[in-house]
């Protein structure tokens, strides 16, 4: 049954609950035992009135028949309700009316963005409203509460759609796309039992659900119940209709506004225009991305003319997560990471290191690292999930395959972020991967980081860089403790100290929980900052404490954190470097014209992710020859 339900005078009999026009009318309690006639529509009521369900009485010939044993028995006269009961019903009815006028209006008027989500979004005229209203006007009953229950529904799908784009937003720095993001949910999910716990993570889609639900049902019932009232009054609401389009397009013709916004709104039916333009747009660029992908300039490029100016040196590609130009611009996090960049590079170069940076503008923006990832190694745009996958089975050159390739290195990954199968392995071209099981950890879990990146870089150093080996390395490692929500952090201990990683017990144990960081957009800026700086000590004194005269270490950001901590206007640029002790890798880049030291300048040249690739197959020595 709806919730809100249209009462109706039964004949003969009083009710003891009032129909909806006496509601706002009430009429005289009834002292005669006569019976009543049925009361006469409202303005534009509906005039086929459903048939009164007999009682038990008029079941067995009316209340002066006889029953089965032959007997007479009076019906009980009914008692007529109260004025105070009238006024409490009266009170009930509007207050539900004026609660389910609020629910469609904010449905219609919710805008997709946190900054956006002000008061005088709300003092708009709605176009949608209007149409809905006529519609409404226009329907018999049956088609009317069909219609008004689509409606509803609608609303609550449209509702639903622009909670996403908020926490995209939010998040990603970009809408929610139907076409590709359902597949992100469960690593949200993933994401949440990690920081929260898994009860926290399970109770949070039940309870999604749920509220989703409970939101079709009460905008349907809220559509079902103004609907009908329209109907009641159908002469002063079509009216009302008329003049609120009127009103609408005379607002629209002169751009009338109201505390800085426009009077007049489509809102609703523009976002349901973009989200189904996203998708069309994304249906028709995987077909695109496909063919772009088959072709590749190093595609058909001989062994023998890949990268011949590195040959002999261990390369080691690392990402650092969430090392983005916020970092080192931002006034919160920039004067400590500042501090950090500065004392690295002075101290790698003490050591005999010296290193080049510039900047890349990231495929992927506060989350979906990998995007970063595979958009760096195989020089194309993958900046969703479809592309992704359609890049990830082919066979697409990437970077870290062309060095094996060559035949002249071994190729391994350290995934310490990786708990389960990952076959995109044999895309890259790794003939080993080490995954978070693999490396011999036995500490905590610092939130979503499977262990800190000063113990990863040992394990690697321990069990693959620091073994001897018959080929150089070229290593493809993923850094993780400046992942969100950045609490708590890892601290610097010493690396003979390092063991299984139970040193790091007593740290966890101290840090902050996630739930104070991320509700908190000022610490999640300062810790944030601060895990970055962590990441960039383990990084750079792993480097001066195991590179050699042979060793070239190539990192970045995969992409910049979250909106609300990089800022809801930040850029995609992420920084990047490479280190070497031999001058003559750094001379090869001479022409990129990218920054002395750790720290690129702000001014420092700016290429997209995508470009990496062929620029730096290109500045070792690496002749095109492409696949068509």
């Amino acid at each position: 049954m709806p919730v809100f339900t249209r009462l109706r005078q039964l004949p003969g009999k009083k009710n003891t609950l009032p129909d909806e026009t006496s509601l706002s009318e009430p009429t005289p309690a009834d002292a005669g035992d006569s019976p009543q006639a049925p009361p006469a529509p409202a303005d534009g009521e509906d005039t086929a009135q459903e048939p009164a369900a007999p009682d038990d009485e008029a079941s067995t010939g009316g209340a002066g028949g006889n029953n089965n044993t032959g007997e007479s028995e009076a019906e009980p006269e009914a008692k007529p309700p109260t004025d105070r009961a009238l006024r409490i019903r009266r009170t009930l009815h509007w207050t539900t009316t004026a609660l389910a006028a609020a629910l469609i209006l904010a449905a219609l008027l919710l805008p997709n963005t946190l900054p956006a989500l002000q008061p005088n979004t709300f003092t708009r005229i709605p176009a949608e409203a209007i149409i809905g209203a006529v519609v409404m006007l226009a329907l018999p009953r049956r088609p009317r509460i069909a219609a008004a229950t689509l409606y509803g529904i609608g609303l609550a799908v449209l509702t639903v759609l622009n909670l996403l784009d908020m926490g995209f937003n939010e998040y990603l720095g970009r809408g929610f796309n139907a076409a590709l993001d359902w597949d992100l949910l469960p690593d949200a999910q993933s994401y949440v039992a990690d920081t929260m716990g898994g009860a926290v993570a399970t109770g949070a889609a039940i309870g999604g659900v749920i509220l989703i639900l409970l939101l079709m049902a009460l905008m349907a019932a809220a559509t079902i119940h103004l609907s009908a009232l329209l109907t009641m009054h159908r002469a002063r609401a079509t009216q009302g209709a008329l003049m609120a389009g009127t009103v609408w397009i005379t607002c629209t013709a002169l751009n009338l506004q109201a505390f800085g916004t426009p009077i007049a709104s489509d809102h609703a039916a523009g976002a349901l225009r973009t989200h189904a333009q996203r998708t069309v747009d994304s249906l028709e660029d995987e077909a695109r991305f496909a063919k772009e992908a088959e072709a590749d300039t190093f595609g058909n490029t001989p062994p023998d003319q890949l990268l011949p100016d590195l040959r002999g040196k261990d390369v080691v590609f690392t990402f650092i997560e969430s090392y983005g130009r916020s970092a080192i611009e931002d006034p919160i996090t920039a004067p400590g990471v500042g501090r950090t960049l500065d004392a690295s590079n002075e101290a790698l170069a003490k050591a005999g290191f010296h290193a080049r940076s510039g900047w890349l503008t990231s495929a992927t923006f506060g989350g979906s690292s990998w995007l970063g990832h595979s958009t760096t190694m195989s020089g194309l745009w993958i900046d969703n999930q479809r592309r992704y996958r359609t890049v990830t089975a082919g066979e697409h050159l990437t970077l870290t395959k062309a060095f094996r390739k060559t035949g002249a290195w071994d190729t391994v990954g350290v995934m310490p972020g990786v708990q389960k199968g990952w076959p995109e392995s044999k895309w890259y071209g790794l003939d080993r991967l080490y995954n978070a099981w693999q490396l011999g950890y036995k500490g905590p879990k610092f939130s979503w980081s499977t262990m800190p990146d000063q113990y990863a870089l040992e394990a690697f150093q321990r069990r693959i860089h620091g073994k001897k080996h018959d080929k150089p390395l070229m290593s493809f490692v993923i850094l993780t403790s400046s992942h969100q929500p950045w609490a708590p952090i890892p601290e610097m201990v010493d690396w003979d100290d390092l063991g299984d990683g139970s040193v790091f017990d007593p740290i966890q144990k101290a840090g902050k929980k996630p739930g104070d960081v991320l509700t908190d957009t000022t610490k999640s800026r300062e810790e944030y900052g601060k895990s970055v700086e962590y990441s960039l000590t383990s990084l750079t004194q792993w480097m001066e404490r195991y590179g050699t005269d042979d060793t070239v270490l190539v990192f970045l950001g995969d992409h910049q954190p979250m909106a609300r901590v990089s800022g809801n206007h930040a850029g995609r640029d992420v920084p990047i470097s490479i280190v070497a002790k031999d001058p003559k890798v750094l001379d090869k880049i001479a022409d990129w014209n990218w920054t002395d030291g750790l720290k690129p300048a702000k001014d420092a040249p700016v290429w997209k992710m995508s470009a990496f690739r062929d620029r730096f197959l290109t500045a070792y020595g690496s002749t095109p020859h492409a696949s068509d």
